[in-house]
């Protein structure tokens, strides 16, 4: 596939052109039906939605807030009606807006003016629900608001519908993103096309996924939140996978090899990685699934839509851009070079190569320290509490930020989210008054019955986030209604914030259990290893404790919120663990399989687990932290969205993949692994029958296997040291230049040893014995038996490559 689309490069270039284009126009003609929809069958707060409901059959636009504060005097005074009211009847009149509830209109206005007489609020009902208003029609309700304004008198606006109005412009967070990467991969590679080339692949994925999402919530429920979290995964891991192929094809050139054969050896190799990788972090974010939850299937969508395309486009449309580009992959400087001085040797060198042997050196120190740093960043996980975030999160310099605090100073805190408590049938005395002498419940109000259902407005003394209200809500749900022996229940956004919450909390082990054994699983088969998967899946769960941590002290803790611009201090947004443990499963698995591949790689050729594990680190390390150098990049980025939820999630996840890829792939995972041994690639033999085999690596080429109609023959010699000593219980053993395990022998007591051959061809002999290192060698056998001793020589460590 690789050498089609290279040597058909203009087809396929105008295939995903076309794509983009048409998906684009599609998108921006049919626009976008966003909606956040929160299914929770079986929870109180879903039974009082349903009797409401019946209650209310008509369906009522969003409702927002005007708040003003008069600095001196009343709100009652003239000086101050002739300001607002002139501008409320002004809204009132627009087209567009279907009722304004004045706190100047009748005898009933008065319980908008709070107490002190010197704040009020007027309520703006729209005619559609807050996704369908017109942004022109929100803009001229807050122009026209504001310019009631004088000094003294303070004016500002809440609701979904203002909220929307004052959202950062999209793509903001995403320019930046990109123009944070391109630095880190011009750093990277010192090349300006080779530099552009993830850059392309990711953006072109991007656009066709984030338009095929704005297309697909026409036809199922898409969160308004999708979209963000989706280019934020679908860009991070476009750039990322892009950037793994490109390296190994300018390594493949830079030792010599044609651009196009370079191509095909890098879709070959890391190509099937990329793909392995893509798969599991579909799989890992289909996961989500498992949570029953309607408001994540969204997500779902969003999110692999952009992670599918990032992965068709690296192994599609980068060939083809890399038969474009040629030779100019490569800098000015790298060419001049290569042709002067020919192909650079494969030995790896540098501060990866001399990490890499520091740890082999003090795996103990170094897995101390990894561990002690992850763990302590886990502590603060412990206090984690998840809810909904509102506009008191805001920025304090957002208008729906200084409305919720003026409704708060003016009429308690837990007017900004009121209970309901709804009741089948008239709600009795006996119930109003147990309600209004219950601890934590500043005000009660009951509305007249309708269709049969009443409701009870109860509002809290204190905020909808704090946790003395999830104390009411459960007061009022195990206590209170149940001694008033009525059908009662408890519903109001904060009470189905407390229920997603709580639903999210209850199935999330389940949910963390089935990635984590999908995880184990998939690395099992890969690696034909226990141990391996099982370190792994270890690492995954401390990464996602330490990246909590972090996520709990910036956002609930509130340590720099405002000093990084994304509000105040808060509960975690209850579905973001579902999210960011998905994503998190994803690129870590995707590190995981770039980093023992290799290490997989040598120790299928050599046996040596210690060379197996440095070797693996060394050429896998540099491109890792590069790749999650441009990750942290994107993610944090998305703190200038505007979006809370977003800005959490990109802060947790630049977290997330420093900590995996600085301190977990590059220290404790390799630290682990030496410690092991041997003891890493261990898998039962019967285990190991049954497995099927999943070639993350190439299969091997059919040159390298033996040569047609030949027949069987022998390998036999004598292990010896420098002095001609025979070596006894030496491991000897035959392997296919792919890797593949032939046969494996034991040297006899004189040193001797016969390895059988299938047939005449090239193998590989790798000769391991202890205390005397290991040395492998090609070797090619003909058509008869081929004798060939072997030297070891104490303390050596032979480089195989």
């Amino acid at each position: 596939m690789a050498r089609w689309c290279y040597r058909h490069r203009l087809v396929v270039l105008l295939l995903w052109v076309g794509a983009l284009f048409g998906v684009g126009f599609a998108g921006s003609t049919a626009g976008t039906d966003y909606a956040n929809v929160f299914s929770l069958p079986n929870t109180d707060s879903k039974s009082a939605y349903d009797l409401m409901e019946k209650a209310f059959p008509e369906s009522s636009g969003d409702t927002d807030t005007i708040v003003w504060k008069a600095d001196e005097g009343s709100v009652r005074d003239e000086s101050v009606r002739s300001r607002i009211e002139p501008a409320l009847n002004e809204i009132a009149g627009m087209d567009g807006v279907g009722e304004v509830t004045s706190p100047y209109a009748g005898a009933g206005g008065a319980a908008q003016i709070s107490e002190n007489g010197r704040i009020a609020y007027a309520q703006v009902t729209f005619t559609e629900q807050a996704n369908a208003v017109p942004k022109e029609l929100v803009e001229d309700v807050v122009d026209t608001a504001q310019d009631a304004e004088r000094d003294g008198l303070q004016v500002e606006l809440g609701g979904q519908a203002i909220t929307r109005v004052q959202e950062a412009a999209q793509g903001t967070s995403e320019l930046v993103g990109v123009l944070a990467a391109a630095i880190v991969l011009f750093l990277a590679f010192g090349a300006f096309f080779a530099m552009l080339l993830p850059i392309v692949v990711a953006v072109v994925a991007l656009g066709i996924g984030m338009m095929g999402t704005g297309l697909l919530s026409h036809v199922t429920n898409v969160p308004d939140v999708a979209p963000l979290l989706g280019s934020l995964i679908g860009l991070g891991v476009g750039i990322d996978y892009a950037l793994f192929i490109v390296t190994r094809h300018r390594r493949g050139i830079l030792r010599g090899m044609k651009p196009e054969e370079a191509a095909v050896k890098a879709l070959n190799t890391s190509g099937r990685a990329v793909l392995f990788a893509g798969g599991t972090v579909v799989i890992a974010l289909a996961g989500m699934l498992v949570m029953n939850l309607r408001f994540l299937d969204g997500v779902v969508i969003a999110t692999s839509l952009t992670v599918v395309l990032g992965v068709l486009a690296a192994v599609t449309l980068l060939p083809a851009l890399l038969g474009l580009l040629g030779m100019r992959v490569l800098s000015r400087r790298q060419r001049r070079r290569l042709a002067a001085a020919g192909p650079e040797p494969e030995n790896v060198s540098g501060l990866a190569a001399r990490w890499s042997a520091y740890v082999e050196r003090r795996p103990r120190s170094i897995a101390a320290v990894a561990l002690l740093v992850m763990v302590g960043l886990s502590i603060p996980v412990l206090s984690i509490r998840l809810g909904t975030s509102d506009q008191g999160n805001h920025q304090e310099s957002t208008t729906t930020r200084q409305a919720y605090d003026l409704l708060a100073e003016g009429f308690g805190p837990g007017f900004n989210g009121p209970l309901q408590v709804v009741v089948n049938g008239e709600a009795t005395t006996g119930l109003v008054s147990r309600i209004e002498s219950t601890e934590g419940v500043a005000e009660v109000a009951a509305l007249p019955p309708a269709n049969g259902i009443s409701v009870i407005q109860v509002v809290p003394t204190t905020s909808p986030q704090d946790a003395e209200t999830d104390r009411l809500i459960d007061r009022l749900r195990d206590d209170v209604i149940p001694a008033a022996d009525v059908e009662a229940h408890v519903g109001g956004v904060t009470a189905v914030s407390k229920d997603f919450a709580s639903v999210t909390a209850d199935r999330l082990p389940y949910f963390i259990a089935a990635i984590i054994t999908l995880g184990f699983l998939l690395l099992m088969v890969a690696f034909r290893s226990l141990v391996v998967p099982l370190t792994a899946a270890v690492m995954n769960l401390v990464a996602a404790a330490a990246s909590f941590g972090v996520l709990v002290a910036v956002f609930q803790w509130g340590w720099g919120t405002e000093l990084l611009g994304v509000g105040k201090e808060g509960p975690i947004a209850a579905f973001l663990p579902v999210i960011m443990l998905s994503l998190l499963f994803g690129l870590s698995m995707d590190y995981q399989v770039f980093l023992v591949s290799r290490m997989h790689e040598e120790w299928v050729h050599t046996k040596d687990n210690a060379r197996a594990v440095r070797v693996g680190l060394a050429e896998t390390s540099r491109v890792i932290n590069c790749a999650a150098l441009i990750m942290m990049c994107v993610f944090s980025a998305f703190i200038l969205s505007g979006e809370l939820e977003a800005a959490m999630a990109g802060i947790g996840l630049a977290g997330a993949v420093a900590l995996d890829a600085f301190i977990l792939r590059t220290a404790l995972v390799p630290a682990a692994m030496h410690l092991l041994g041997n003891s890493n690639w261990w898998l039962p033999a019967g285990l190991e029958k049954r497995l099927p085999h999943l070639a993350v690596e190439p299969r091997e080429e059919p040159e390298e296997a033996a040569v047609e109609g030949g027949g069987a023959s022998v390998i036999h010699g004598f292990i010896r040291t420098a002095d001609g000593e025979p070596v006894d219980g030496a491991a000897v053993t035959l392997l296919s230049k792919g890797g593949r395990q032939l046969d494996r022998v034991t040297s006899l007591a004189d040193g001797s040893y016969i390895l059988s051959v299938p047939a005449p061809g090239a193998y590989l002999l790798a000769t391991t014995a202890t205390s005397y290192g290991s040395r492998a060698r090609h070797v090619v056998v003909e058509d008869g038996p081929l004798v060939y001793d072997v030297e070891l020589a104490e303390g050596e460590v032979d480089a195989v490559n």
